[in-house]
């Protein structure tokens, strides 16, 4: 998850831990190996290419489905998630009733009903498009644009809708002040994933900014707008210049760049051109003495080109994004125009999903937790919750002893530390307490207007946690989602129900595969805290360097290391990957793999290891490792991941393993072999 989209910080302080308690035994009795043999690719050497001995023939055998971008394990479980979720919500649909699970189904019911939508093609936007056109002057202007404010919170599992209103609403704690929400203010504007689309010299870029005009101006016609292809030149240079103005994707994850504090009036000083008051006004912020502008860049640029542009082009603009953003709840003309561009153009995906699969995203990302509780109802019982939270404690005590075997750390640097870890609040499986949704109203029949107030409720939500105390078991994900986040912000972690199955954990696996697939994974989380981003909060979630010079001149040499390696990195002739942007996420997998062997040899309780299928346990627990990163993308999809993504590819991922000595004495790697570092250049992080 990107990092402005999942900082939430904590208020609370903890005891110093005087010294680590003991491991606590997450043992599991299973025999299974965890490991699919069958997935081997056995003409691959381990010391060649891990990723693709654990996997090759797995993935010979399972060609990307035509509707999707990417493939692998992780999307099986997405696929039986997806699978398992669709029935919850079509019991919910036909049942009819009331409460949350009415409103389940009666959204879901109303997205699946295609010809009611196409019966009524435009006319759900027509109050929006007649708001655009009776924009009479800048002051107009600014009250459209601060009306369209959105909340800035992660769609997780939908592609339905991209994030494209001038700037997004963020409530979070300040980086001074962890005691309650303030607004945070971050840059959009956009229709394309990055500025560097816009920007960007490469051959790739300028072929995606000619489709991009083009999907402009046919979005345009579908529309009914005149003149569509003059208009879309206009389009493409306004956004121009707001991308021009916006933050690189280096500049949005550092967050000492992000430590903005602005009162109103200085966005009128620093952001002439806009008519703040107003746009504050519509975006019912006019009572906040304070915003944190993530990317101010953004913000002086959108007061210039606010004051420059013409009013009509602004008028074409907002009329765009409104078709635009909307369209995959209108006729079926713009369903497919919109995946024409996002889906095939950008990602190279040759087929629109099925509709019932847009269907249970689009439900996930409205009523995510109305979802969620019928979920783990059904798939995830409180034994799972139990053998997980077992884990992580047992990771938490991993990762502590680490800390006090670091020779190169000072006392005073490994205090804070271990603070951040105990502090550590763990969501496992779903949130303590689930959201409420009375606030939000569901017809059936009204599939873009329940849309449509499903992301005022959201803003809603957002505007009232303003000024109020902070929440640290707040969760961003839904339990039906596979995934996994750190909130370094709240010193928390979520692990949502979905990701915690089979085949990344599963009780009857002997416990080297739990360890090394959902072990790690939750050494990773952990890691969060402690990468180059997260590194930077100390354990109340304040910004605020707690290192002594030297340490912190240890830790950033040994990133500086990690990101060579991953520079090192090449899936294209003319793109490689950007060891810098994918460093926080590398440095996490580093050290969470390295906790969670340590943790896997703890459950042993001293006794060897049992050879199970003819494999020793560290050789399942790093062949779990590599399975659990058996994922693989299109190139044109894994081109925009490498501009775009804080993620290494998961070819790459699985490559962490060589910064472990236990590694090679497991599969007796030896030097000549590619894939082999010597001794000091494996990177030991934590």
């Amino acid at each position: 998850m990107s990092f402005t989209r999942s900082l939430l910080a904590c208020a609370a302080a903890c005891a110093l831990l005087s010294a680590a308690p003991p491991f606590v035994s997450a043992a599991f009795a299973g025999d299974k190996s965890g490991v699919d043999q069958t997935s081997f690719d056995k003409a691959v050497a381990p010391g060649a290419d891990f990723w693709t001995y654990a996997n090759g023939e797995w993935v010979k055998a399972h060609p990307i489905p035509a509707d999707r971008n990417s493939y692998g394990k992780s999307a099986v479980m997405v696929e039986e998630a997806a699978k398992r979720t669709v029935d919850l919500i079509q019991t919910a649909a036909k049942a009819g009733g009331a409460g949350d699970g009415q409103k389940v189904g009666d959204y879901y019911a109303s997205y699946m009903d295609e010809a009611g939508i196409e019966a009524k093609g435009t006319a759900p936007l027509k109050a929006g498009l007649a708001r655009i056109a009776a924009i009479k002057d800048k002051t107009a202007l600014a009250g459209v644009l601060g009306g369209n404010l959105r909340a800035d919170v992660d769609a997780l599992n939908s592609t339905d809708f991209y994030t494209d209103n001038v700037l997004g609403l963020w409530a979070s704690p300040a980086f001074d002040d962890t005691t309650k929400y303030a607004p945070f203010l971050l840059q959009g504007g956009l229709g394309m994933p990055d500025r560097q689309y816009y920007v960007g010299d490469s051959a790739s870029m300028q072929e995606a900014r000619t489709k991009y005009q083009a999907h402009i101006a046919k979005i345009l016609t579908l529309g009914g707008i005149a003149d569509a292809e003059a208009k879309a030149a206009r389009i493409m240079a306004l956004e121009t210049r707001l991308a021009q103005a916006s933050g690189s994707r280096a500049d949005s994850a550092d967050v000492q760049k992000a430590n903005n504090s602005w009162t109103p009036a200085d966005f009128a000083a620093k952001a002439p051109g806009l008519d703040w008051k107003a746009f504050f006004a519509a975006a019912g912020l006019s009572d906040q003495p304070r915003f944190i502008v993530w990317h101010p860049t953004m913000v002086t640029g959108l007061g210039k080109v606010a004051a420059d542009e013409s009013l009509d082009t602004w008028k074409d603009y907002l009329t765009f994004h409104l078709l635009d953003h909307y369209s995959n709840l209108l006729p079926k003309a713009f369903v497919d125009e919109r995946f024409a561009f996002y889906g095939t153009a950008l990602q190279g995906t040759p087929q629109l999903a099925a509709r019932w699969k847009r269907g249970v995203n689009s439900t996930n990302a409205v009523l995510g937790d109305a979802v969620g509780q019928l979920y783990v109802a059904k798939y995830f019982p409180a034994q799972s919750k139990a053998e997980v939270s077992a884990m992580v404690d047992t990771m938490k005590v991993a990762f502590e002893k680490r800390i006090d075997s670091l020779d190169w750390m000072a006392p005073e640097t490994k205090a804070e530390a271990h603070r951040k870890v105990d502090v550590l609040k763990v969501g496992v499986g779903y949130p303590d307490k689930w959201r409420d949704y009375s606030g939000l109203k569901v017809v059936r029949g009204d599939a873009l207007g329940n849309f449509q107030r499903s992301e005022v409720f959201d803003y809603q939500t957002t505007l009232a946690k303003l000024g109020k105390a902070v929440d640290r078991g707040e969760w961003v994900m839904t339990p039906q989602t596979v995934n996994a986040v750190n909130l370094p912000m709240l010193n928390g972690l979520n692990f949502p129900a979905a990701i915690l199955q089979a085949p990344n954990f599963d009780a009857s696996y002997d416990a080297a595969a739990n360890y090394g697939a959902t072990g790690a994974t939750i050494g990773h989380e952990i890691s969060h805290s402690f990468d180059d981003q997260g590194a930077q909060f100390d354990s109340q979630g304040r910004l605020r360097n707690w290192w002594t010079p030297s340490d912190f001149d240890h830790f950033q040499k040994a990133g500086t290391a990690l990101a060579l390696q991953f520079d090192g990195y090449k899936p294209f002739p003319d793109l490689a990957v950007n060891g810098k942007q994918t460093l926080s996420e590398n440095i996490a997998d580093v050290a969470g793999l390295a906790a969670a062997l340590d943790a896997y040899h703890a459950s042993l309780g001293g006794k060897p290891a049992p050879v199970i299928d003819g494999l020793t346990g560290d050789q399942r627990f790093f062949l779990a490792y590599a399975q659990s990163w058996l994922t693989y993308a299109r190139p044109a999809a894994l081109r925009q991941a490498l501009v775009t993504d804080g993620h290494a590819p998961a070819q790459y991922r699985a490559l962490t393993v060589r910064n472990l000595d236990a590694w090679y004495a497991a599969f007796q790697i030896k030097p000549g072999d590619p894939l082999y570092l010597s001794p000091e250049q494996r990177v030991k992080v934590w």
